[in-house]
């Protein structure tokens, strides 16, 4: 059994049941019906069109459905005879079912597992294990998702922001359980640049391949964090990085600047450099000043203050935090890294320590509560 052609087939499957006329959860529950048969029926006996094949089952399984339930019987009645078998075209439905995944009414967790489940094709207890929470918390999750999204029709243009917002955070979960969910956000945000021609679709497939060409060499072989500065640039996927260049130039050709190819253009400029003192600083606080500019975040405020530090001197890297509120996520880290750059040891060896008290991973906690540790042992020789 191929799980990947199924997995592959499902929001096509899925989306084409949505547009003619069934509910999103009656729909996605036909699917899922429509998939345990496909896995007791196709080893003995494959279909020679496996969508148009899951296509006809999912919408009998429907049908049979409604027909079950008695206080739908108008909406049986409106369901006319069953369409011929074959798939219609599809790469509109898919896209559709992208934009009804994240739609604004569901908080980000719920439409992360929307999406996971109904474009990815995962199960709930591959998801469930992928956050770490139990397989009936996800399901509920999941079933309120397609309560909230079941009535809501495909009549108007989707939000493409909205989808990217959701897709890249899906990459920023990683990797836990038997899901590597930053390679399946890749092969969403694939799917998607496949379906839909916008720039910054490719702005952030390039921002995933260039991330995700460092990830060998952001641990150590005992689960430590490895700074940028400090990896093993011989162990970065080259492959990753030359496509996610390419990418990256053919939509800013474009001339269509958005932050999420800014971001790309920042990490490709990371990735060109042959070794971290032969970063170009300067290029990169100008990419920061696009994206403070495109989304006035104070996350994009607080790295360029990292960059203008590298760039112009820590000094420079302070007065640009200065402005900034030390609430923000991380705040606490950029100072004591600022400060110890300009040779403050005692007030960065205490910024590291509440840093690492607001880390938001083990894995960050431990690295900055060693940070602390290293300027305290160099304070005392």
């Amino acid at each position: 059994m191929d799980e990947a052609l199924l997995r592959s087939l499902t929001p096509s499957v899925l989306a084409i049941l949505v547009r003619r006329g069934a509910d999103f959860a009656a729909a996605e529950d036909a699917v899922q019906d429509a998939l345990v048969e496909a896995v007791r029926v196709w080893p003995a006996d494959p279909p020679r069109d496996a969508k148009g094949w899951l296509v006809t089952v999912a919408w009998r399984k429907f049908l049979d459905a409604t027909r079950a339930d008695t206080a739908r019987r108008r909406r049986e009645d409106h369901v006319d005879q069953e369409p011929a078998a074959g798939p219609a075209p599809s790469a509109d439905d898919t896209l559709q079912l992208y934009f009804l995944c994240a739609h604004p009414s569901l908080t980000p967790s719920s439409a992360v597992a929307l999406t996971l489940r109904a474009v990815g094709g995962l199960t709930t207890r591959q998801i469930a294990q992928a956050y770490l929470v139990p397989e009936a918390t996800m399901a509920q999750r999941i079933s309120r998702a397609k309560r909230t999204v079941s009535g809501i029709r495909f009549d108007r243009p989707g939000d493409v922001a909205t989808v990217l917002r959701v897709l890249y955070l899906v990459f920023n979960e990683g990797y836990s359980g038997d899901i590597d969910l930053a390679a399946e956000a890749i092969r969403l945000t694939r799917q998607l640049a496949a379906g839909i021609d916008h720039p910054e679709v490719a702005g952030l497939l390039a921002l995933m391949l260039l991330h995700h060409a460092r990830r060998a060499a952001r641990t150590a072989p005992d689960g430590s964090l490895v700074p940028l500065a400090e990896q093993d640039r011989g162990r970065w996927d080259t492959g990753s990085i030359a496509e996610g260049v390419e990418i990256l130039q053919a939509a800013l050709a474009r001339d269509r600047l958005g932050e999420f190819q800014a971001q790309a253009a920042i990490a490709a400029l990371h990735a060109d450099a042959p070794t971290a003192e032969e970063t170009d600083w300067v290029q990169i606080v100008e990419w920061y000043d696009e994206l403070v500019r495109l989304t006035d975040s104070p996350v994009v405020r607080l790295n360029r203050a990292v960059a203008v530090g590298e760039a112009d001197g820590p000094r420079a890297g302070l007065a640009a935090l200065a402005a900034l509120d030390d609430a923000i996520p991380r705040h606490a880290a950029v100072a004591a890294y600022l400060h110890e750059r300009d040779g403050d040891l005692v007030t960065a060896a205490r910024l590291y320590a509440e840093a690492a008290h607001k880390a938001p991973s083990l894995a960050e906690r431990d690295h900055l509560t060693r940070q602390a540790a290293r300027l305290n042992a160099r304070r005392r020789r």
